[in-house]
């Protein structure tokens, strides 16, 4: 079995980890003993997650963060440096989606506030992260930024929210260069279509319908699995890995997909 010990006491931040992937990577973290700062501007939800983390033996703690707000990100930093002595990692997971509609159609306000959450909110965290990381004389330091497969090729309709998170990867590829002599990884994980609270009460025959034309494996991604790809990030196992934007969408972004009948169907039988 592989060995994680390597992250066992780090500390480490999660922005919107209140559901969803945040969620996930913040449990996986929490299992393999890191101390955790749950942040969300969900306060509820915020807290049901640290108390999940504190029922199975896990440290965490809840701090409340709009990401786009600059004083809420250095609250956040401050709380969990003051509560646990150093930070390790931040994972900036926060982000909001945005309106499907051509360019020309989007206004100024919704330009705004897409950007100011999915791309500033993300240059925030790594600004005041990166210091903290820095004087924590961390030897382990790791930044992962969750991007999306928007973040790596264009998608009709979605510009805005395409926009920023190329924006994500640009941030993660030119930090990864800024830190590397101070053994800082930044990275970018790119997830395509997974079963998160986005899909709200959709029934699931039509969750089913949108994975078979989303996915090329024709399924919806498990929240776990961005989990564990963040908890291989964030350990010793991937120092020499920096600067770069992992896709994890069963396949979507290698190119198109072209249906074709196979020769000789009776190998599946």
């Amino acid at each position: 079995m592989t060995d994680f010990s390597s992250v066992k006491d780090k500390v480490a931040i999660i922005t919107g980890a209140a559901d969803g992937l945040g969620e996930a990577i913040a449990q996986c973290y929490a299992e393999n003993g890191m101390k955790i700062v749950i942040s969300d501007v969900n306060v509820d939800k915020g807290n049901k997650v640290v108390e999940q983390i504190k029922s199975t033996g896990g440290e965490a703690i809840f701090v409340k963060a709009d990401v786009s707000k600059e004083e809420d990100v250095k609250k956040m930093i401050n709380v969990a440096v003051e509560t646990y002595g150093r930070l390790d990692g931040l994972v900036n997971n926060a982000g909001i989606a945005a309106p499907n509609r051509p360019t020309h159609e989007y206004s100024v306000d919704e330009f705004d506030k897409v950007t100011s959450v999915d791309l500033k909110g993300v240059f925030l965290g790594m600004k005041f992260g990166i210091e903290a990381i820095l004087k924590s004389k961390s030897t382990g330091g790791f930044i992962i930024n969750i991007a999306s497969l928007a973040g790596l090729l264009g998608n009709s309709s979605m510009g805005l929210y395409t926009s920023s998170k190329h924006g994500v990867v640009g941030l993660t590829k030119s930090a990864a260069l800024d830190y590397a002599p101070h053994n800082i990884t930044v990275n970018a994980i790119c997830p395509g279509t997974f079963r998160t609270s986005i899909w709200g009460e959709a029934p699931e025959e039509l969750v089913q319908q949108y994975a078979k034309m989303l996915s090329p494996n024709e399924r919806l991604g498990d929240p776990k699995e961005i989990g564990h790809l963040a908890l291989f990030l964030a350990s010793d196992l991937a120092r020499y890995i920096s600067g770069a934007a992992i896709s994890i969408d069963a396949g979507s972004s290698a190119g198109k997909l072209t249906p074709a009948k196979w020769s000789n169907p009776e190998i599946l039988d």
